[in-house]
């Protein structure tokens, strides 16, 4: 009975120990700087955007926060890398869309629902499908009208039939009834040089090409979100041209699984400060970015949507992998 007793003892002892030494932590989160993981080279839009973000939250945190670029695996090599860090509130990452796209597909070391802690989700990539400003193509109807008169030779570049612009826009054809052939792209500047010399009569991607629509040489058809941009009010999302699908691409910023929730409320609120700040809204717009916020919870629930409604658009495409 006695040992009984002081096992009870000890083990309550070390519990204790253990919640005096997450308060403590937490309270006296962060003491040192704070590493975040953006799965993309420096320089491009998503990188520039979180390095502003983080550059002001820091501010609120009292300590630096250093990008660290992991680029590779269509943006799921950064996020692969992040579900392996302590748990500390110490390395953090950007969340793209493709994290919960890849593990549908083929074999990775993470799994989207049970590896991270989802802080805050922060913005959504601005997608777009454009024509040469002289085109035939004034708006999405005249794309079906034409693909559905000739099957297959209406062509369109992404950079790859697994990225969001690719899904989206094969999920678009099958939806309609049309085939159109796909020419993948290593890139949006390969993209729209091969739109402008007449290679393809689309591009669908991010807005690399937005200089070019503001100058009339391209026209952007629609946009890929659920709702109109405020950058192209005109523009029509997909919704609004008849499918019943839409691809906002949220993004924002996780940690590790099983982070302390006091220092996740700290991250939070220190990047939902950033986002507030008036700074971030002209900051936004220089690269195209949309202002999406979504607090810690409805993020992680919004993680199990996109999981889902990935695993359905993948299934509709053939690109479902099989157990």
């Amino acid at each position: 009975m006695r040992i009984v007793q002081g096992f009870l003892a000890a083990a309550l002892a070390i519990g204790l120990a253990t919640t005096q030494a997450h308060a403590q932590s937490a309270a006296d989160y962060p003491n040192r700087p704070i590493t975040l993981i953006v799965p993309f080279t420096a320089g491009v839009s998503a990188d520039i955007l979180f390095r502003g973000l983080a550059e002001v939250a820091s501010k609120h945190l009292g300590q630096p926060i250093v990008i660290d670029n992991r680029t590779g695996a269509s943006g799921t090599l950064g996020p692969a890398v992040l579900a392996t860090m302590k748990p500390d509130g110490y390395t953090i990452g950007q969340i793209p869309l493709p994290v919960f796209r890849l593990p549908l597909m083929q074999k990775v070391t993470y799994d989207p629902l049970k590896d991270f802690t989802y802080i805050i989700n922060l913005a959504g990539y601005q997608l777009g499908a454009v024509v040469k400003a002289d085109s035939q193509f004034k708006k999405w109807s005249d794309v079906i009208d034409y693909a559905r008169a000739n099957p297959g030779k209406f062509t369109y570049a992404t950079i790859g039939a697994a990225t969001t612009p690719g899904v989206a826009t094969a999920l678009a054809a099958r939806e309609a009834g049309v085939e159109m052939a796909h020419v993948p792209s290593k890139g949006g500047g390969e993209s729209i040089a091969a739109l402008l010399g007449g290679h393809v009569n689309m591009i669908v991607e991010s807005p690399a090409w937005a200089p070019l629509v503001a100058a009339g040489q391209l026209r952007l058809l629609m946009v890929l979100g659920s709702q109109r941009e405020k950058a192209w009010p005109d523009v029509p999302a997909l919704k609004e041209v008849g499918y019943s699908f839409d691809f906002d691409s949220p993004t924002g910023l996780a940690g590790p699984k099983g982070m302390d929730p006091a220092i996740v409320q700290k991250l939070h609120d220190a990047f939902k400060k950033a986002y507030d700040d008036p700074s971030m809204v002209a900051h936004y717009e220089k690269v195209q970015f949309s202002r999406r916020y979504l607090n810690s919870a409805d993020y992680t629930a919004l993680a199990a949507k996109l999981y889902a409604d990935e695993r359905e658009a993948l299934a509709k495409v053939g690109l479902l992998k099989k157990d």
